[in-house]
């Protein structure tokens, strides 16, 4: 009786493990912040995961429903090494607002300093 039960557990498991990502469901986009979101320039958020000012960044973003990526430092090396040579920081969050020639680099985090930067990025 006990091997026709691990025999099934085995078919189920060896079924499931072999429909790998195809069978998944797919996310689906809100349209709604799909279109809020193009309001924003791109904006890229150095950070640690263990950072208090890091955390009240994400959470602001979040709360706001403002789009950006994440870049860990302590996981991701290339971010570090954009992180303190690129943008010349050893400290985090950095904040990069735009891209190429009309980024806005902001060090550290306040919601007013945001606001302020982001403004400064709209209009460039």
């Amino acid at each position: 009786m006990i091997r026709p039960l691990y025999a099934a557990l085995a078919i189920t498991l060896i079924f499931h493990a072999s429909s790998g990502a195809e069978g998944a469901p797919q996310s689906r986009l809100n349209p709604a912040k799909a279109v809020a979101a193009k309001q924003y320039p791109q904006i890229v958020l150095y950070s640690v995961a263990w950072c208090p000012r890091c955390r009240e960044t994400k959470e602001y973003l979040a709360k706001n429903d403002i789009p950006y990526i994440n870049y860990d430092v302590e996981i991701d090396t290339k971010a570090m090494q954009d992180l303190t040579i690129k943008y010349n920081s050893t400290g985090v969050p950095v904040i990069i607002f735009g891209k190429g020639n009309d980024e806005i680099i902001m060090k550290g985090f306040t919601p007013e300093l945001f606001q302020e930067m982001l403004q400064k990025a709209r209009l460039k």
